[in-house]
C-alpha cells in the first residue's frame, strides 16, 4: 500500500476568471488491510490538484505494486492548481511502463483500477474531471442526494446495462470480480473522463471495492450524510465496512468542498 500526499488537509482553489471565486477544499485519506488479505494492493493519492485510489488487482502478482506506480506517477503530476486529461493520461502511460517491468517477471501479469478527480480549467473556471479504469468509484454525495459519477467496467456492469440482470443480482453474481479495463497487461491506459461542477456543500467519495462490497448505495449515503468532518466521514465508512465483513482491502478518500474561508490553510 503507498499513500501520496497528507491523510487529511485544507487548501484553497481561486477561479483565474473570477478571483472573488475561491474555494476551500478539504479531505481525508483512509485505508484498510480488512479481515480476509495478507497485503494491502490498495494505494492513495491525495496531493492536488489529483486525489485517486488504485486497486491492484486482486489474484494477480504483484498488485501493490501495480497501484503503487499508479499513485506514484500521478502524484508527480502535483504541485500545480490545476491539470488536465492529456497530463493525467501520460502518467497513466508511464505508470503501465513501470507495471509492464514487473507483470514481464510474472506468470499472470499484474494490473490496478485507477479513479479519482483532479482539478481542471475550463474557460478559466474551476472544474472536477471525474476519471476511472476498472470498478473502483466516484460518487457525489450534495444536498441529502447520494449520485455515483462513474460507470464501472466490468462483465457484471455489461450484463446490467443489457438487461440481462439487475444491478442487485450483479452485487453476488459470480463474475462479479472480473474487470473488463485496467492499467497493465501492455493495454494503453483509456480512462473514462466527466467534468463536475465544482461547488460548496458538495461531498466527494473515492473508493475501491473493498467498500462498495460491504455496503450498499444507501449505506454509504447514511455514513456520508451523518458524519460532519471528512476524517470522520472516511473513518464511518472504513469501519462500516469492516464490521460488514471486511471481505477485501478498503480504501476511501473523502473531499469536501466549503465557500472559502479567509483564515482557511493556503497550500495553492
Amino acid at each position: 500500500m503507498t499513500q501520496i500526499g497528507e491523510r487529511t488537509a485544507t487548501f484553497r482553489v481561486t477561479s483565474p476568471a473570477d478571483p472573488t471565486r475561491s474555494f476551500d477544499v478539504s479531505w481525508a485519506a483512509l485505508t484498510d488491510v480488512g479481515k480476509r488479505r495478507a497485503v494491502n494492493e490498495d494505494s492513495v493519492v491525495a496531493h492536488p490538484p489529483i486525489f485517486a485510489v488504485a486497486d491492484g488487482m486482486g489474484g494477480h502478482a504483484a498488485g501493490d505494486v501495480a497501484s503503487d506506480a499508479v499513485v506514484k506517477r500521478l502524484g508527480a503530476v502535483g504541485d500545480a492548481p490545476f491539470t488536465t486529461g492529456d497530463v493525467i493520461d501520460d502518467a497513466l502511460s508511464q505508470a503501465l511502463t513501470d507495471i509492464d517491468l514487473v507483470g514481464d517477471a510474472t506468470t499472470l501479469g499484474t494490473g490496478t483500477t485507477v479513479t479519482g478527480v483532479a482539478l481542471s480549467l475550463v474557460d478559466g473556471d474551476p472544474k472536477w474531471a471525474v476519471f476511472n479504469i476498472g470498478d473502483s468509484r466516484v460518487y457525489q454525495f450534495v444536498n441529502g442526494a447520494l449520485h455515483r459519477l462513474t460507470v464501472d467496467h466490468s462483465v457484471v456492469q455489461e450484463l446490467v446495462d443489457a438487461g440481462l440482470i439487475t444491478a442487485e443480482q450483479a452485487e453476488t453474481h459470480p463474475d462479479s470480480n472480473i474487470i473488463t479495463r485496467a492499467v497493465g497487461f501492455h493495454e494503453k491506459p483509456v480512462p473514462d473522463y466527466s467534468l463536475l461542477e465544482l461547488q460548496a456543500g458538495q461531498r466527494i467519495l473515492i473508493c475501491s471495492d473493498g467498500l462498495t462490497k460491504e455496503l450498499t448505495d444507501h449505506g454509504i449515503a447514511h455514513y456520508l450524510g451523518r458524519e460532519g468532518s471528512a476524517w470522520d466521514a472516511a473513518s464511518a465508512l472504513v469501519g462500516a465496512a469492516l464490521t460488514n465483513g471486511g471481505r477485501d482491502n478498503v480504501t476511501v478518500l473523502v473531499i469536501d468542498v466549503a465557500t472559502a474561508d479567509s483564515d482557511a490553510t493556503r497550500d495553492n
